[in-house]
Parts: structure tokens; C-alpha cells; sequence
């Protein structure tokens, strides 16, 4: 079933990037591991989960061919549970969560992939950085965290916003990463996640290289 379906969202993907490579990242919240298996099976090897304590409980260190990445809001007490755990800690919104990750990796004798989440909708629900020179302000302390590497920035776009609005989201994502690209071109911001099932289209159109999906792979809770 799922080789199916994964084929079918590459297939959309490849149409909307018109060959760009962007990476298809299958969001397994409240989904059980057995679910998780089914769709390694069809050919799905990278996802993401939204909370710690589902990681603890679905995965061990010990994964067989796939990645895991933690995107959701993570508190910095959690961090030491986390990191040996997941392959890349995709949204690291604060100079203090950057650097309890990258203490907690390097005790760990590891170095940690990670994303910077930016707010771009100004929505204060959500998490990510609001203001630009503190976001800049975590890249000149880089040097110095060297448990932890830049892979690239995240965002999410706005809860149901318009096609213009949501675009626009994404649009900034895409104008702050050529900008930090320029301020500071030894680190890398290859990385853009940006776009979930609702808006991925909109994302790719916008520079996505990473979309997260969730529903559009495995259903609603119980749909599948």
C-alpha cells in the first residue's frame, strides 16, 4: 500500500520541482512503529516526529536502514533523551536549546545534524525564531558549538492561509537562507523544510528541498 502511495507523492514532487532534488520526509506522529515498518518497506527511509516521548517509545538507537529527525518543539530538559536517539534535530529555535545540543552531543562523542526554525508567519503559536538578530546572533556563536553542525533552516507556514499568504511564508524562508548564505558562506544552508500535506506544492514552487508529510502518506489517525 505504501509503495504505492510514497510513488505516486515523488512522482508529484518530481512534476512540481521540475527535477530539483526535494527529499520527502514522512511525519509518523501518533502512527505506531508497525506502521513505521510498513512504510520502510515501500521505500520511505527518512522520518520525523513531533514529541520526545513518542520517540522514546517507538525507536531505539538500533534502526535498520532509515533515519529519524525530531521537528518539533523540543525543550532543552529533553535534549539528553533525544540526541542519541534521532539522526538531526530539525527545529532548534534559541541559542540556549543550540547549545545544550551541542553539550549534550559532544559528550556523546557525536555531532549533531541540525535545522534552524524561523517563524516567517509571526503566528506566536508557533515556535521558531521571531526576530532575525537573534537568529544571527546563534550563527556567530557557531565556531564555538562544535557539537553541532547547520544543515539548513525549517519553517511552517501559516494555519490555513491563503495560497498568497502561505507562498509568501515560504518565500522569506527561502530570501533569509540566500542572505546568511552571503553573511556567512563557511556554514551551509542547502536545507529548506518548508511544507507539510496541505501546502508541499506551494513550498516546492518556493524553493523547498525538504517537505514533511503526515497525512498525505499515512492517512488521518485510524484511515489507514
Amino acid at each position: 500500500m505504501y509503495k504505492e502511495i510514497i510513488a505516486k507523492l515523488l512522482e508529484e514532487i518530481a512534476t512540481a520541482s521540475e527535477g530539483r532534488k526535494v527529499d520527502l520526509m514522512a511525519v509518523s506522529k501518533t502512527h505506531p512503529i508497525t506502521t513505521i515498518l510498513e512504510a520502510v518497506k515501500g521505500g520511505q527511509l527518512l522520518f520525523g516526529e513531533n514529541r520526545v516521548q513518542e520517540i522514546e517509545e517507538k525507536f531505539t538507537t538500533d534502526r535498520s536502514g532509515y533515519s529519524l529527525h525530531m521537528i518539533g518543539n523540543l525543550q532543552s530538559n529533553k535534549v539528553k533523551k533525544v540526541v542519541p536517539l534521532v539522526d538531526s534535530i530539525d527545529s532548534v529555535d534559541s541559542l540556549k536549546l543550540a547549545k545544550k545540543i551541542s553539550s549534550v552531543a559532544l559528550s556523546l562523542h557525536k555531532v549533531m545534524p541540525v535545522l534552524i526554525e524561523i517563524n516567517t508567519t509571526e503566528e506566536e503559536s508557533k515556535g521558531g525564531f521571531k526576530s532575525l538578530d537573534d537568529y544571527y546572533r546563534l550563527l556567530e556563536e557557531v565556531p564555538n558549538l562544535r557539537g553541532i553542525k547547520i544543515e539548513g533552516l525549517m519553517t511552517i507556514g501559516p494555519l490555513g492561509g491563503s495560497e498568497k499568504a502561505t507562498r509568501r511564508s515560504f518565500a522569506s524562508l527561502r530570501n533569509i537562507a540566500q542572505e546568511s548564505r552571503v553573511r556567512y558562506p563557511e556554514l551551509n544552508f542547502e536545507t529548506l523544510s518548508m511544507g507539510m500535506s496541505g501546502d508541499y506544492l506551494w513550498a516546492i514552487k518556493e524553493g523547498s528541498t525538504l517537505v514533511r508529510l503526515g497525512s498525505a502518506i499515512f492517512g488521518r489517525r485510524g484511515e489507514r
